[in-house]
């Protein structure tokens, strides 16, 4: 015969397994809509954003599921090279290149064609598929345009890697052009949603960088398009950015977490949490679930310790330093992919 004490401890211990289980199946009944292509709601968005940190892993297991399905588990690799650095006329609160900042940086113009292809070289070396030559400023010059054609044309020729290039807004015949040079894929991020953007942002605007990416889909050149999160936004804001990037259709799809560098209008800001960038990470999972997640800049500070859990949501990474700031050792990315069991990809030009 079970004493009554016994009894009540089981029933507390099915109760509480009962609310795992329910906790579970919420997620997996996320993954699942994402999988059918369906869009989550603001309340389910919410809902991944807001959730017990105790259910974290069931979260990021549903997460994986999805990713699991498009990429198995392959990681595709990123390099960055910073191919103008400062000098900048825009106002973007959260860039030590913008005007508004007085961080001790690097300042040069358009790197020549020898060192752009130094960087193509090194990046093969990294096992990186894509090369990202990233300028700041406004928008190309004529002159910065032709010098990154020239480049291009020449790495296409030579190594097996693919471009992405990120120089500001176009217009639909510098898209072109770029295009038929060899360029691959075009990164525009949104950076935030049209509501919080003007507070980030004054110079340009939030239909700027949308257009600039209808561009891109136009010049046939593939869409990047992101997001950094912890620039003052509300949960609900973030849920409305991975509504309008699945919108735009980006295929690829950076998650930053905000690096608030000395010197910056927004040095001060917080860093996120280690489990609210996963939550995110497996937000834009279930929001676009065919599209290349990639961990992106402030992964190293945001994430810490946790960094390999975002790779059972995200598929992609940066590997090396991001434009101003320091990234992992290249080293230790490939061994934290192989210590996942999970496995580089491949360039497949």
């Amino acid at each position: 015969m079970i004493a009554i004490g016994n009894m009540r401890n089981i029933r507390t211990s099915y109760t509480q397994t009962g609310v795992a289980a329910i906790g579970m199946n919420r997620w997996q009944l996320l993954a699942d809509k994402a999988l059918r292509g369906e869009l989550l709601t603001l309340e389910e968005g919410l809902s991944v954003l807001e959730a017990d940190n105790a259910e974290l892993l069931p979260l990021l297991h549903a997460a994986y599921t999805v990713r699991k399905h498009y990429y198995g588990n392959k990681v595709k690799l990123n390099m960055i090279v910073n191919a103008k650095s400062g000098l900048c006329p825009e106002d973007c609160g959260y860039c030590s290149q913008s005007i508004r900042s007085t961080a001790s940086i690097p300042k040069y113009t358009m790197l020549d064609k020898d060192t752009l292809l130094a960087g193509a070289r090194e990046a093969v070396n990294r096992q990186a598929g894509t090369y990202c030559i990233v300028a700041a400023g406004r928008g190309p010059t004529e002159r910065e345009l032709a010098q990154v054609i020239d480049a291009v044309r020449e790495i296409r020729d030579t190594m097996p890697l693919k471009i992405c290039a990120c120089l500001g807004i176009l217009s639909d015949e510098q898209a072109a052009r770029l295009q038929e040079a060899g360029v691959h894929r075009y990164n525009h991020n949104l950076n935030t949603s049209r509501h919080n953007y003007n507070s980030i942002t004054t110079t340009h605007t939030y239909d700027q960088r949308v257009d600039t990416v209808e561009k891109v889909k136009r010049s046939g050149m593939s869409p990047c398009s992101g997001v950094i999160v912890g620039m003052g936004e509300t949960p609900k804001e973030l849920v409305e950015t991975a509504f309008a990037l699945r919108e735009l259709d980006a295929d690829s799809i950076p998650v930053n977490f905000l690096n608030p560098i000395p010197g910056t209008p927004l040095e001060g800001m917080p860093l996120t949490p280690p489990i609210q960038a996963l939550k995110m990470l497996a937000l834009f999972r279930f929001v676009c679930p065919s599209k290349e997640i990639r961990v992106a800049g402030g992964r190293e500070l945001s994430l810490r310790s946790l960094q390999p859990l975002a790779l059972y949501a995200a598929n992609s990474l940066f590997v090396g330093d991001y434009l101003t700031t320091e990234g992992q050792a290249v080293e230790a990315d490939h061994q934290m992919i192989a210590d996942l069991g999970f496995e580089i990809e491949q360039c497949a030009l």
